[in-house]
């Protein structure tokens, strides 16, 4: 379960940040160029847009890199990572595989309560 919980977790990280380039891009041309009517229109939260862009990748794949030793704290990390994902850019076409790839990493960290190593993390 760790071993999967850190490949889904990179994966989901590595995906996370081409998502995050996008959503942080979008709200830099329209701050730069302004709005356009019908075509191009400020996120009602850019701030929120621009941090999440940054901190959601990284936490799922510093989640990831750290499943194989400490599960519970990267199960923890990758959970939020795809709530943070979901908030601030939805469910889409996009998002979906980032979002689910760090949901299914977190739960798979929380639930390595008997790992291969001898000391559990709970």
């Amino acid at each position: 379960m760790r071993n999967a919980a850190m490949i889904l977790g990179v994966i989901a990280g590595l995906i996370g940040m081409i998502v995050g380039f996008f959503g942080y891009a979008k709200v830099v041309v329209i701050d730069h160029v302004g709005e356009i009517d019908g075509v191009l229109r400020q996120v009602d939260n850019p701030d929120v847009i621009q941090a999440v862009s940054i901190i959601a990748p990284l936490l799922a794949i510093a989640g990831g890199a750290m499943a194989p030793a400490r599960a519970l704290v990267a199960g923890i990390l990758l959970l939020i990572s795809a709530a943070a994902m979901y908030y601030a850019f939805g469910f889409g076409v996009f998002t979906m595989f980032p979002i689910a790839f760090a949901g299914v990493a977190g739960v798979l960290g929380l639930a390595a309560g008997k790992p291969d190593q001898p000391k559990a993390h709970f």
